[in-house]
Parts: structure tokens; C-alpha cells; sequence
């Protein structure tokens, strides 16, 4: 009696239709879209500390970011001149369901952030099967890295750029007669916009990664567009952070040039692994 050789991930994939493909990418894309939901609904019943543990905190002075600042102010001796003491804004809701609809949101973008490992997962266990057992082996970690870049950046954007803008936004006047009366969904807004930001520049290593796999981004090319990447960088920090003063600027610059060198030297190992299989 014969038996069949039992089939490899790679070879059941290599005789899977275009249709068939679409089919699998419709499974994981569903699997991810269901965990984003569970985590959003868990988050919904914890309005709490959503919002006043978490959202809310950069509006006061107590603030971690705030203290640090004032510490820091105190180093250089430069007196109280970074510490906050009051923002003298408030935040008021204009419309009938617009608190029920920002906790909603809120809750969406929360269970995106929360469920962003389980979602990268899925979408490899779909590309995995495509690549060879060297190139599997060149890949190991990717989604610890991966989310490990992610949740830096977020933690980045929260505690470092968000309480920044706020402190700018919430305190700029152009005049006394004015007062500052914010709606909540534009402080909500600002917040998880600057937030997710951070977290999707932060994976700046991982599309260079990915990107010099396919042969479009290479060590020379990121090392030749060195001096244009800073000026881009600066371009970009100026953007994401409202605050006019260089030093704020700077502290955003600051980690994207780093993260920018490290592309470089991730370009540089992705090809190495090239060369090392050609021969």
C-alpha cells in the first residue's frame, strides 16, 4: 500500500485560485475585525477609565508629562518656566448625542489599539505561506517588533506630543475678551489623531523592512537621502506638534531621526540576508 505524501502549507497555497486567496484574507480579516469589537465592547463598559483616567488626564496639571517638565524646568534653572498650573479651558458637548457617540468612537478606537497585536498576526498567518523557510527564518519577531514599535509610539504620542498640544492649543488667546469654551469631540480628537500618528511613524523600521525585501529601498538610497530625510523630519515634527518653540519640535525630531538611522542599519541586514541566499 502507497500513501500520499502529506502536502506542506506551501504547496496547498501554491494550488489555491485567485478566488481561493480571497477567501483566506476574508477569513483573517474578519477573525480581526471580530477581536477589535470584543476589545472595543470590553473598553465601552469602563467609561471611567477611558475617559477620565486616560483622555482626560493631559488637561490637568497633575499630569505626569507636567511634572516631569517642572522637574526638568528646576534642572536647568530655569525656575517654574515649564511648569503648568491651570489651562483655564473647559470642555462642553454641543450636540444631543454627541457624548454617546464619542464614547462609541472612543471605545472603536481603543479596542483597534488594544486588538493591533492579534491583528498583525492575522495578516502574517496570510502572508507566511508565501515566503520560503530562509525568509521565514529572516522574519522571526516581526510581530514583536511590530507591536513593540507600535506601542512605543503610542506611549510617545500620548504622553510626550499630546500634552504639548494641548498645553499650546488649550492656553493660545488671541485676546483676553476670548475665552476658551473646547467641544469634546475636537479634544478627543486631537488626542487619538496625535496618538494612532505616533504609533504608525514608529513602524517607520518595519516598512523599510519590508520595503528593501521587495527591492524598492536600499541602505545607499536611505544613506544618499540622508540630509533630504531631515529636513522632511523637521517638516513633520512642525506638523504633529503645534507648539511654535524649538525644543518641543525637537523632542519629536529627535526620535524620528533615530528611528530613521535604524531603518538604515535594518536595510542594510535585509540585504546581507539577500546576499547570503544568492550565494
Amino acid at each position: 500500500m502507497f500513501f500520499k505524501k502529506k502536502k506542506t502549507v506551501q504547496e496547498v497555497e501554491a494550488h489555491m485560485s485567485f478566488l481561493d486567496h480571497l477567501e483566506a484574507l476574508r477569513g483573517h480579516l474578519v477573525r480581526a475585525t471580530l477581536a477589535v469589537l470584543v476589545a472595543a465592547i470590553t473598553l465601552f463598559c469602563y467609561r471611567e477609565i477611558i475617559f477620565d483616567a486616560i483622555l482626560f488626564a493631559p488637561k490637568h496639571a497633575d499630569f505626569i508629562t507636567y511634572k516631569m517638565l517642572c522637574k526638568l524646568s528646576y534642572f536647568l534653572n530655569m525656575g517654574d518656566a515649564l511648569c503648568i498650573k491651570d489651562f483655564g479651558f473647559e470642555l462642553i458637548n454641543t450636540t444631543l448625542a454627541g457624548q454617546f457617540t464619542m464614547h462609541m468612537w472612543v471605545a472603536f478606537v481603543g479596542g483597534l489599539v488594544i486588538a493591533f497585536p492579534y491583528i498583525i498576526w492575522e495578516l502574517w498567518q496570510f502572508i507566511k505561506p508565501a515566503l520560503s523557510s530562509r525568509e521565514l527564518t529572516y522574519s522571526k519577531g516581526i510581530i514583536f517588533f511590530t507591536t513593540l514599535l507600535f506601542i512605543i509610539g503610542i506611549l510617545f504620542g500620548y504622553f510626550l506630543i499630546s500634552p504639548l498640544s494641548i498645553n499650546f492649543l488649550g492656553t493660545y488667546v488671541v485676546s483676553n475678551d476670548v475665552k476658551n469654551m473646547i467641544e469634546m469631540d475636537s479634544y478627543i480628537s486631537t488626542i487619538t489623531t496625535i496618538t494612532l500618528a505616533s504609533g504608525l511613524i514608529f513602524e517607520l523600521p518595519m516598512l523599510v523592512y519590508f520595503l528593501t525585501k521587495i527591492g524598492i529601498v536600499t541602505p545607499e538610497f536611505m544613506r544618499r537621502f540622508r540630509k533630504h530625510s531631515i529636513v522632511v523630519i523637521l517638516l513633520v515634527a512642525a506638523i504633529i506638534t503645534p507648539s511654535p518653540d524649538i525644543t518641543s519640535q525637537m523632542l519629536v525630531a529627535i526620535p524620528i531621526y533615530v528611528l530613521y538611522e535604524t531603518s538604515i542599519f535594518i536595510s542594510a541586514y535585509v540585504v546581507r540576508g539577500k546576499e547570503r541566499e544568492n550565494a
